[in-house]
């Protein structure tokens, strides 16, 4: 089913907004392309994951939490390249809403390792199922092959060592 926009992201269409404005300096670069690509999909997930009360970056860690037991909080950080201080913000507010814990690390009793909460699972199993729909519903006008393709490209941006 392809996705309705709404009139204000119809404004911010750029098949739309390239008739009224020359974005052509702008269309040539990648990381235009993908903020506003980004805006896309942000819209279709907060209307889709408002339920959830789950800001992208919380649903981030609770996937990395997720699929990395025992993962504390110094590779948390380095993997979403957040700021510690930042990261520990996160992290008390996702254990405020009693979807996470931080348990003392067996081996070094230095770090924290991060684990979700029965509830936090069942958080994350729902959004996750969530997440999955609405990010096909925002690139419906991709094939599973384009968005496999635009998918590794971008990852060889980031991922790049």
């Amino acid at each position: 089913m392809p996705l309705k926009r709404s009139p204000s992201s119809r404004r911010n269409d750029p098949k739309e907004a390239e008739e009224k404005v020359n974005q052509s300096k702008l269309l040539g670069l990648v990381g235009y392309n993908c903020r506003r690509s980004y805006l896309c999909i942000l819209e279709v997930y907060r209307k889709r994951m408002g339920k959830f009360h789950l800001k992208p970056v919380q649903y981030s860690v609770l996937a990395l939490v997720h699929s990395n037991p025992n993962l504390n909080q110094k590779r948390l950080s380095q993997t979403l390249d957040i700021k510690p201080p930042n990261v520990a913000t996160l992290l008390d507010r996702l254990e405020a809403r009693k979807l996470l814990v931080r348990r003392k690390d067996q081996p070094d009793k230095r770090f924290h390792s991060l684990v979700l909460t029965p509830l936090g699972l069942r958080v994350f199993e729902e959004a996750e199922a969530t997440v999955n729909s609405l990010e096909r519903e925002a690139t419906a006008a991709l094939s599973e092959s384009e968005r496999g393709e635009l998918m590794r490209l971008l990852q060889k941006v980031f991922l790049a060592d």
